[in-house]
């Protein structure tokens, strides 16, 4: 099966999950709920493309994930571990449909990196749980996410900023990191499917 990543934008916001197209979780500060779609358009006016959507070879969706400058996500403000950065982008939530699987966010992730990187930003950043070591796969990724496992995290190369009981603020320095998809989602998708490939068998003497 071959996959496809989009743009997750005021565009095609109403292929995402239906609880992706209306919340304003994050955008939301005190008593001050902003209308998804005059955030929409706040957001690509500063930013461009505010997610990633990720797809299947039938165009149904599988995942997504909302990031940009933290400065759009006054939440972000209120959360234990934070406030972010000012010089971050902020990877602030994924959804994952049921039957993903966790490399679906893992490409997500690269997405995002990518994309941070060539608009300039000197790290992502993203708000980390400390899981139980006994806690599966459905617990720790699928369906709506918006802290991310530390140790998922801590595999990318992100590093605790700072914590509060289990939840921490991570962030990884994008000075150093390689351009694994020079911004693009194509080449993204290039490297998650060669990462995920097969390894060959070993030839079998003659």
């Amino acid at each position: 099966m071959t996959t496809r990543l989009a743009a997750l934008t005021g565009a095609t916001l109403e292929t995402a999950p239906a609880v992706c197209r209306t919340c304003v979780w994050w955008q939301t500060r005190g008593n001050r709920e902003p209308e998804k779609r005059e955030w929409v358009e706040r957001a690509e006016g500063e930013w461009g493309a505010w997610g990633t959507l990720y797809r299947d070879d039938d165009g149904r969706v599988l995942g997504t994930m909302q990031y940009g400058p933290a400065r759009l996500f006054p939440r972000a403000w209120d959360l234990p571990a934070g406030p972010p950065s000012d010089d971050a982008v902020l990877v602030t939530c994924a959804y994952l449909v049921p039957d993903a699987q966790p490399w679906v966010e893992q490409s997500l992730f690269l997405a995002a990196i990518g994309e941070a990187r060539d608009k300039g930003a000197d790290a992502l950043e993203a708000f980390a749980y400390r899981y139980r070591d006994d806690a599966g796969s459905s617990e720790r990724f699928l369906v709506h996410r918006t802290v991310f496992p530390r140790d998922f995290l801590a595999d990318f190369g992100f590093r605790t900023v700072r914590s509060s009981g289990r939840i921490e603020l991570a962030r990884l320095e994008l000075g150093g990191v390689q351009p694994v998809a020079r911004g693009t989602r194509e080449k993204v998708l290039d490297a998650v499917k060669e990462a995920f490939q097969p390894t060959p068998a070993p030839a079998r003497p003659g």
